[in-house]
């Protein structure tokens, strides 16, 4: 078996420009290269790039997945979009980083598999996509990606377990599928994220409803309308929805979080682990019961069958001598199946002439030594 690693970095804001694609060019020749894309996968080798590199220059996002368990995820995003103040609140460790090169801020998501299994059965192509769209939710000021940012460094034991949580933003209980595709692909703990959800629980959804932002809309200045106008028929301002989206949420503060008493890293752990052992013990109990209905199951199936056999018992003594003339061991396996259902019928219906009956066969075929042992295997002895 052999080594897997995926590359793949998206452009978003911007396409790249036939001197970028020729720069990206260079450092793979065997990489798939578009106006908007880079993807390279190996099988033995390492990319010569950078990652931080590209995406300072030339990319918005970025994943990287690796057959021994290696995970990273970046995201570039304008600062004027994404205050680094704000991101450096949630990236409080090795697993969650953050920097800034020169417009913009870079975040850093990254996992490593704890338990060092290699994972064989992995294909990167198509989770960057289903990841890219929290991009656009974060610079519209839902801060859900950062909170889950900060629960793979509490997952990581990168913070103390008296570090205070952030802000807690709304929705973690109801995350959307690029969100919980982020969770996955991180490998953030569930019960750890259910933990956390808590506190934000009352907040059903973090976006705006649109009767709520016509009613903000409304009551800007003339001004602020014209300026949005001018730069929405320009087409001068690529962010302008998560602008106008993050400047309504700082207006309404309450509508985007919920205020709690900040909890530390090792209360979520704990609450983590009590979730965790009361889902096992509610799993637990499911499987038992579907054991107990499985068995009932067998038993009244088991039971019919019995009842069609008892109809006509001489004629299954007949079938069963008619498979041992065959003399082939399929046959044996049969016959054998239809004595045990035979003993188990005269057992339910406390007939004693099985293992008479028992004993004239054997009697009758004690040169058959194959036979013979497959009676003593399914215990039909006398």
């Amino acid at each position: 078996m052999s080594e897997y690693q995926y590359y793949e970095f998206t452009a978003i804001d911007r396409p790249l420009t036939g001197r970028e694609r020729a720069e990206l060019r260079s450092l793979s020749t065997r990489a798939d290269i578009t106006t908007t894309s880079f993807i390279n996968t190996y099988e033995w080798g390492d990319f010569k790039g950078d990652p931080r590199t590209l995406m300072e220059r030339y990319f918005d996002a970025h994943l990287y997945l690796a057959n021994w368990g290696a995970r990273q995820l970046m995201l570039r995003l304008p600062k004027h979009v994404l205050d680094p103040a704000t991101v450096a609140q949630y990236s409080q460790g090795d697993s969650a980083s953050a920097w800034t090169a020169g417009k913009h801020v870079i975040i850093d998501l990254h996992d490593e598999d704890e338990d060092g299994a290699d994972e064989w059965d992995l294909d990167g192509h198509g989770l960057l996509a289903s990841i890219i769209p929290v991009r656009a939710g974060l610079a519209g000021g839902d801060l859900r990606l950062l909170y889950l940012a900060w629960l793979r460094c509490v997952q990581s034991e990168d913070i103390a377990d008296d570090e205070p949580e952030p802000s807690v933003p709304a929705g973690l209980g109801t995350l959307d599928a690029p969100l919980i595709a982020v969770a996955e692909f991180l490998r953030i703990d569930p019960d750890l994220i259910a933990a956390a959800a808590a506190g934000s629980e009352l907040a059903a959804s973090s976006e705006p409803t649109a009767a709520q932002l016509r009613t903000w809309v409304v009551g800007l200045p003339a001004r602020d309308k014209d300026a949005i106008l001018t730069n929405l028929i320009t087409g001068g301002d690529s962010h302008l929805r998560n602008r106008l989206l993050r400047r309504y949420r700082d207006a309404h503060p309450t509508d985007a979080s919920t205020p709690t008493a900040a909890r530390t890293a090792g209360e979520l752990l704990a609450t983590a682990a009590d979730l965790r052992a009361e889902r096992e013990r509610r799993d637990a109990e499911q499987r038992e019961r579907d054991r107990v209905r499985r068995e009932r199951s067998a038993a009244a199936a088991r039971q019919r069958h019995l009842d069609t056999l008892a109809a006509d018992q001489s004629a299954a003594w007949q079938r069963v001598d008619e498979l041992i003339a065959t003399k082939k061991p399929r046959e044996y396996d049969t016959a054998v199946q239809l004595l045990v259902d035979l003993r188990d019928l005269a057992e339910r219906d406390r007939d004693s002439g099985f293992q008479q009956w028992l004993a004239d066969l054997r009697a009758a075929h004690a040169r058959k030594p194959s036979l013979l042992e497959r009676l003593n295997l399914a215990g039909l002895d006398t």
